[in-house]
């Protein structure tokens, strides 16, 4: 082959050796970039999936914390409504003099139990679907289950201490059904260091009227 026919092949081999140079070039960039996109792609897709399983580990908990509730405080309303058969029981007992029930009557006697076998089988019926009895004469004022009616000046006792209960509460699981109505001590030494003084809440008008 001549130097003139070599001379003329050569620029069209240089042509065809730089299209493949970017063809190939062109390629490397367009998958480095499909390769970017997928990569964004996967950390969008992952990223909702843990958010989806975060939303349904949620859901999951608070579908069993409200099925816990169902079952905690379903007797809720009805136990409220039965206090008051309660209050009437004692009230019904308390009203009896001291001397008519020494008197030996066995009518009326039998009378007075069977009114006080009521009274405790109707607290054991409430207790056993979680309703407790609130009777914190002794203890610290706690305006979660306590209602404060009155303060009583007693130098002997730490101030905030319940010294008298009006009217009993009651309680379901961590919730009040009807708090304490109590007389809470003034004036006596502080509680021990540490704890913050609770002062008496508001007087609750209704619950006076209760009581």
């Amino acid at each position: 082959m001549s130097d003139q026919a070599k001379d003329e092949r050569a620029p069209d081999e240089a042509e065809t050796v730089g299209a493949a140079t970017e063809h190939t070039e062109g390629s490397v960039d367009g998958d480095y970039e499909a390769l970017v996109r997928l990569l964004k792609e996967n950390d969008e897709l992952k990223d909702r999936a843990l958010r989806v399983a975060a939303e349904m580990e949620n859901l999951r908990r608070r579908t069993a914390r409200d099925v816990h509730d169902a079952r905690a405080y379903a007797v809720a309303n009805f136990a409220r409504d039965m206090l008051s058969v309660s209050d009437n029981l004692r009230r019904a007992l308390d009203a009896i003099p001291a001397e008519t029930k020494a008197s030996g009557d066995a009518g009326f006697k039998a009378l007075i139990e069977g009114v006080e076998l009521t009274e405790r089988a109707m607290l054991s019926a409430l207790e056993r679907h979680g309703v407790k009895k609130l009777e914190p004469e002794g203890e610290k004022f706690d305006p979660n289950f306590h209602q404060a009616m009155f303060e009583v000046p007693n130098p002997e006792v730490p101030a905030n201490t319940v010294v008298q209960v009006v009217q009993p509460g009651y309680s379901i699981g961590e919730r009040v059904l009807r708090p304490a109505m109590v007389g809470v001590a003034k004036g006596g030494p502080k509680h021990v260091a540490g704890e913050a003084p609770v002062e008496p809440g508001p007087v609750n008008e209704q619950a006076e009227k209760d009581a």
